[in-house]
This record gives structure tokens, C-alpha cells and sequence, in this order.
């Protein structure tokens, strides 16, 4: 039996954002134990030409959310990038969470071979749900996810892999 393309997406992104409420929990309370203000952890980057730690949360959420929009041909929930704080992360993922578990399978399952389309400002990429799904959706969204846990780490919050991948 062959995999469903809900099953390759939707699940997985849940999943992800679980371990991403995790990693952010374990931040806010390194920073509440070291008197860090969150501020500091929230700004953080990588490199100075990366974007911090909120916009890795806020690029994750865009990813999961227009993965089902252009898959399943539904309406986008659009959220604005203003999350400030701990909390309001976390509620993003959770309304997150939520769109994603509103999409019906049957919506996303057998369009393997639709057409999907990417656009940004300076170009437009033309992919196959299947090849959109596997070769840009999901790199797309662990990278984010990574870089959310490398920033974190980076800081020197306590985290592991098994935090990364959701405890298996």
C-alpha cells in the first residue's frame, strides 16, 4: 500500500510543532532560572544575517499552513508576525496545530501529480504535489525548526535530540 501525501505532511508537521512547543518551553524556563530576559532568547541569531528566533517559529508555522493550502486548495488562515514573547509562540503553534487538523486528507490525497505553485517576490517555482511535499515543503519546515532548536542551544539551553525529535 502506498503512503498518502496526508500522511507524508500533515502528521508530520504536527509532530514537529509538538517538539517545537517543547524546545520552546525548555527556553523560556533557562531563561526564567538564569535571569535571562526572554528578549535576549526571542532576538537571538544564528549569524547576523539570519533572522531570530521568532521569525524561525512564525517560518515554520508559514510552511506547515501553505503546505496544506497548496496541496489541498484551501483557503489560507492568515496570521500576522508580531509574536513577542514565549506565549505568543505558542499560541501561534497551537492555532497552527489547529488549521493543520481542520484539513480534511481526502483534500491533499491523490494530488501526487497536481500542479503546485510557488511564488515569491523575485520568482515563481512550478513543482508536483509529490515533489513540493518531499523537496521543498518539508526541507523547508525543519529547517526552520532547526534553526529554532540550534539558536536555543546556542544560548545554552539545555536541549538534546531526543527534544528535537519529539522524545519518539
Amino acid at each position: 500500500m502506498a503512503t498518502e501525501l496526508y500522511d507524508l505532511t500533515v502528521p508530520v508537521f504536527i509532530r514537529g510543532f509538538n517538539a517545537l512547543s517543547t524546545i520552546l518551553e525548555k527556553g523560556r524556563a533557562h531563561a526564567d532560572e538564569h535571569r535571562i530576559p526572554h528578549e535576549k532568547l526571542l532576538g537571538a541569531k544564528l549569524h547576523e544575517d539570519m533572522a531570530p528566533l521568532t521569525s524561525q517559529i512564525q517560518r515554520a508555522s508559514d510552511a506547515a499552513k501553505f503546505t496544506a493550502v497548496r496541496l489541498a486548495q484551501i483557503d489560507n488562515v492568515p496570521m500576522e508576525d508580531n509574536e513577542t514573547s514565549f506565549d505568543a509562540l505558542l499560541d501561534r503553534i497551537a492555532r497552527t496545530v489547529a488549521f493543520l487538523e481542520s484539513v480534511d486528507p481526502a483534500a491533499i490525497n491523490g494530488r501526487e501529480d497536481a500542479d503546485v505553485e510557488l511564488k515569491t517576490p523575485n520568482k515563481s517555482f512550478a513543482f508536483k504535489g509529490r515533489a513540493y511535499a518531499l523537496n521543498f515543503a518539508l526541507p523547508n519546515f525543519y529547517f526552520h525548526i532547526t534553526t529554532a532548536y540550534a539558536i536555543l542551544r546556542m544560548k545554552g539551553v539545555p536541549l538534546g535530540k531526543m527534544d528535537y525529535l519529539g522524545g519518539i
